[in-house]
């Protein structure tokens, strides 16, 4: 007499269980009592309320206050049209860079082993360390009138600092690990044994990453695209060395809120500031949803074949 046995797996990649053991792994002993849950639960929301969304609501409150008139005028502005027009063009020379630079480095790192790897591990980890002040005051040291080449700059007629090349430099520098840091674990998790594949049944290089590897990438890949977006509008510390405020050339969004409130002009401040506000909002729901994506379509490493075998 034979007994049929599936070898089907659930998602979570183990075998099924007996039907009575998940009782026995959650005994009423190891649940937290109920006030227990309700405090914990009670001091996440507090936390919430107070440190985000009454923030949160008091920006779109003080931007609304005169009506919706005022506010249209405010983000319509002159200024404020160029600021967010910079804000544009910084994001989108800035986030194509990074995502050319993470998809490089990501792929060396994860499908490669050479000398240097945690040294260059580290190079992309250098702007999470150092504050954004300080890596705009890098590029002062080099293309400012006394830096390193500002002498040459200057002669040949070039802007960079107080000019949006200064301004997309600084941006570059402080958004370039998104992109990275999030396919590199991404990849090594994944190995390389689809491409290996992929190159052994005659693909080349190019279409094994566009038929291969992409498509396993895909959602990380808009995180990390959509995280170093944000960070590229809402950046503050170093544009603003590189700036030179000039006031409807070099202001981006952040930077024109500040000259809106340090004028006592807070209506247009918020005004222009709930933009940024909203952008977060949007990031906040994209972010969910490619988790969700990511969570759903996890790989299972193992197999479920169609057919069962008899012992």
């Amino acid at each position: 007499m034979s007994t049929t046995i599936p070898l089907s797996f659930p998602a979570s990649g183990n075998p099924p269980s007996h039907p009575g053991a998940a009782k026995l792994r959650t005994p009423g002993a190891t649940q937290e009592p109920l006030w227990v849950r309700v405090l914990l639960l009670s001091i996440a929301l507090l936390f919430l309320t107070v440190f985000l969304v009454l923030p949160l609501v008091s920006v779109f409150a003080e931007a609304f206050k005169k009506g919706w008139e005022a506010y249209i005028a405010a983000i319509t502005e002159a200024d404020a049209i160029t600021a967010i027009r910079l804000t544009l063009i910084t994001a989108l020379i800035a986030v194509p860079l990074n995502l050319v630079f993470g998809l490089a480095a990501s792929w060396t790192i994860a499908k490669f082993e050479f000398r240097g790897k945690n040294i260059l591990l580290t190079l992309i980890d250098l702007p999470f360390s150092v504050s954004p002040v300080i890596s705009g005051l890098i590029y002062v040291l080099l293309f400012g009138a006394q830096g390193w080449f500002g002498p040459w700059l200057r002669e040949h007629d070039i802007k960079i600092l107080f000019a949006v090349p200064g301004i997309v430099l600084a941006t570059v520098f402080v958004t370039f690990p998104f992109v990275a840091r999030e396919l590199i674990p991404l990849m090594q998790e994944q190995g390389s044994e689809e491409e290996e594949a992929a190159l052994v049944l005659g693909a080349s290089g190019w279409k094994t990453f566009w038929h291969v590897t992409l498509p396993n990438i895909k959602w990380g890949l808009l995180y990390g695209i959509i995280l170093c977006n944000a960070r590229a509008m809402g950046e503050f510390g170093a544009v603003s060395v590189v700036s030179g405020h000039i006031r409807g050339e070099t202001n981006t969004i952040p930077l024109q809120v500040e000259i809106l409130y340090n004028e006592y002009n807070f209506q247009a401040a918020f005004a222009v500031a709930s933009l940024l506000a909203f952008l977060a909002l949007i990031t906040l729901a994209l972010k969910s949803f490619i988790e969700w994506r990511l969570r759903d379509s996890s790989v299972n490493i193992l197999p479920e074949p169609d057919k069962s075998v008899s012992r």
